[in-house]
């Protein structure tokens, strides 16, 4: 790792032309990196300015949201610190800081710090609800309500605050209070499923189980593919004794998430009790593989072993529970009579005694001390509940039903506003990203599409380039290794260069590279000089469109010195919108900078289909530009055409389907989402459902 740094070191150094770097562009290619979420690569961009200029603040809070994203929490509560001896007035890093130090428990700290930002902005909702997040944690519940009144006060018309305060009056124990906040966040926004998910819980904590199971259906429609929302509705129903349908929502869940592990035990269990004895065998078997210390799994296991006349199976199973559980009477018996089953009189008789004479143990301890060590007879008090929370160990509950714990109940609701993306929660009606040329790209869990273009697949078989290109829009973030690899390629292209500067290759593979490690400006020179020694370079207009509509992208996103915690994913995104400037001067010369780049790139796409009017992915990307420019009419025609030269173009669908809504042609917009999602992309259903709400 040390030898990766230092070469990334040296490798970053010989970009610029003098000993001293460049701070400025070292730090407006790290934010570039940090805005397109390649966190490993925007510290290493970070850590050279820091070297050269350890004066400045900036560094060091981008450094320390980067360090957020990748749960580093400690060194990103290092950094902002940092950050803010160089410069207090920074109001973003006590926001950063809040968050590293609430994430890591010290939540009286975060709270310091999210006061601190709250002097300058006094009505800054992300920080507002943070503060009363870390409140709830204390269960100092008054100071959360001040805050949210604050929070209401400035900020009335967000049906999340209603949502957040819900949460914490169901915490508090005040449910009808809990109730009126969720009644208000439903009612504000009918169309969020986690308003009606966290309503269900409540009533189903209340015993309103047929109220629970309306919104839980709701959920669902809203969002088909969260798989908490099948779990707790096949609770609901198993209350309701439709086993039938809670089986329905544990196998959704498993199709959704095969390791799923709470679906797969419950599901078992439900297996267990209609007699599909082999198929709860497989649900155990998947448990165990995965959770190998799953005492309950084993025990139903051995259970079913025995149903199924596998006495050895069952004894090996029961062993595993005794020898954790040596108190564990029900084992005893369940594997005495195993054994008698396959003859072994004398080891069931040994079973029967052991567990007769811890019995009496038992019962003499809890003679003398009713406040002694839980045993079986603890567990009456409770017999009818037909629940255990996921990390209950108790192994009398072994055939009750999983619940999510508590504790990871209440992250659930207030995880998302501590960190990670906010407009991410639910599904986001967006476009499908626009397709690239590059060296790597995302796994994806459910959507198996292969992307392919003859002109790729021609260039790659003469094995120009050291690696193969793809065509994706589901760019990757590089690896620490990987970034290393391509500093050195940068050098090796540039060595190339030297001797052969006539070779248009060369300065395309650098290029890529330079796109790479998010050096938009040095990759768009290299495809510029690519084009002007090599005009029918088609691969190279495509590119180079992309990097100068990512340049752009960024470009627009800074709105204003000011607006430093851009950057902050954790409240302010790339697809959200950015305040706008309010000097007309400034918005109307940033309206010309956006048009004469949108022609720029629209131009190299003109280009790449005059050469080859059969690459789908120019059509596709062409459209993309149309509906930034709002122009849905003219998107559409490319989406057509990309559509009629590949019939099975899945995002060309979702898109053309996006762009008929946007123009108010609901039944076609339908049709291709539809079409979308039968050719994998899934957020498709969600849309669908919203659009077709009542």
């Amino acid at each position: 790792m040390k030898k990766i740094v230092v070469f990334l070191f040296l490798s970053i150094c010989s970009l610029s032309l003098s000993a001293q770097i460049n701070t400025d562009r070292v730090l407006a290619i790290g934010r570039n990196a940090l805005y397109f979420e390649d966190y490993v690569l925007s510290i290493q961009y970070f850590n050279q300015v820091i070297r050269s200029k350890p004066w400045l603040a900036e560094p060091y809070f981008y450094r320390a949201v980067a360090k957020i994203n990748l749960d580093d929490y400690s060194g990103a509560e290092e950094d902002c610190s940092m950050c803010l001896e160089r410069n207090p007035f920074l109001v973003q890093a006590y926001f950063a800081r809040g968050i590293a130090r609430q994430s890591q428990e010290n939540l009286n700290g975060a709270i310091d710090d999210y006061t601190k930002g709250l002097e300058f902005r006094p009505t800054d909702r992300s920080m507002l609800v943070n503060k009363a997040v870390a409140y709830i944690q204390k269960k100092e519940f008054d100071h959360a309500e001040e805050v949210f009144a604050a929070l209401m006060k400035s900020h009335a018309n967000n049906s999340m605050n209603y949502l957040l305060r819900g949460a914490m009056y169901t915490e508090k124990g005040d449910t009808l209070r809990a109730l009126a906040d969720y009644d208000k966040a439903v009612e504000m926004d009918p169309y969020y499923a986690p308003a009606y998910g966290n309503r269900a819980i409540l009533r189903y904590q209340q015993n309103n189980f047929d109220g629970a199971l309306a919104d839980l259906n709701e959920a669902v429609r809203l969002n088909n593919r969260e798989s908490g929302y099948y779990i707790n509705r096949g609770l609901v129903r198993y209350h309701l004794n439709d086993l039938r349908g809670a089986m329905a929502d544990y196998d959704q869940v498993i199709e959704i998430d095969s390791r799923n592990l709470i679906a797969r035990f419950n599901r078992g269990l439900l297996r267990f009790q209609v007699g599909d004895n082999n198929r709860a065998i497989e649900d155990f078997d998947v448990v165990i593989a995965q959770e190998p210390d799953n005492y309950m799994a084993y025990y139903n296991r051995a259970l079913l072993h025995y149903e199924t006349a596998d006495y050895e199976g069952a004894i090996n199973d029961f062993n595993v529970v005794l020898n954790e559980y040596p108190n564990f009477l029900p084992g005893y018996y369940s594997r005495a009579e195993a054994k008698r089953k396959m003859g072994d009189n004398a080891g069931a008789e040994r079973d029967n005694w052991i567990a007769y004479e811890r019995e009496q143990e038992l019962k003499k301890n809890q003679q003398s001390n009713r406040a002694g060590t839980h045993s079986t007879a603890d567990t009456d008090q409770d017999e009818e509940d037909k629940t255990r929370e996921q990390s209950d160990t108790n192994i009398n509950k072994f055939n009750r039903l999983v619940i999510y714990d508590k504790e990871t109940e209440q992250k659930n609701k207030y995880q998302s506003e501590i960190r990670g993306r906010v407009q991410d929660r639910n599904v986001r009606v967006d476009l499908e990203p626009q397709f690239i040329l590059t060296y790597y790209e995302k796994p994806e869990l459910v959507k198996k599409i292969i992307y392919y273009d003859k002109t790729i697949e021609d260039f790659n078989q003469q094995m120009i380039l050291d690696r193969i290109l793809l065509i994706t829009n589901q760019e990757a973030a590089l690896t620490e290794g990987q970034i290393a690899v391509h500093f050195s390629s940068i050098d090796n292209y540039s060595a190339k260069i030297a001797q052969e500067p006539d070779k248009a290759v060369h300065y395309f593979g650098r290029a890529i590279d330079y796109m790479l490690v998010q050096d938009f400006a040095e990759a768009i020179k290299d495809y510029d000089k690519t084009i002007e020694l090599d005009p029918t370079f088609i691969m190279a207009y495509f590119n180079r469109a992309i990097v100068r509509y990512k340049q752009l992208e960024y470009t627009m996103s800074q709105t204003s010195a000011n607006e430093i915690g851009s950057m902050m994913n954790l409240n302010v995104g790339r697809n959200q919108q950015q305040s706008a400037s309010s000097d007309p001067t400034s918005t109307a010369l940033k309206d010309n900078k956006r048009s004469y780049e949108h022609e720029m790139i629209i131009r190299d796409y003109d280009l790449v289909l005059r050469q080859n009017p059969g690459f789908v992915y120019a059509y596709f990307n062409r459209g993309n530009m149309r509906c930034a420019q709002r122009d849905f009419r003219a998107a559409i025609q490319d989406y057509n055409d990309a559509i009629e030269h590949d019939p099975e173009f899945a995002e060309a669908y979702f898109n053309r389907g996006l762009a008929r809504l946007s123009l108010g042609d609901a039944s076609r917009g339908i049709a291709d989402l539809s079409k979308a999602g039968e050719l994998g992309i899934i957020n498709a259903y969600s849309i669908i459902k919203r659009m077709t709400s009542n």
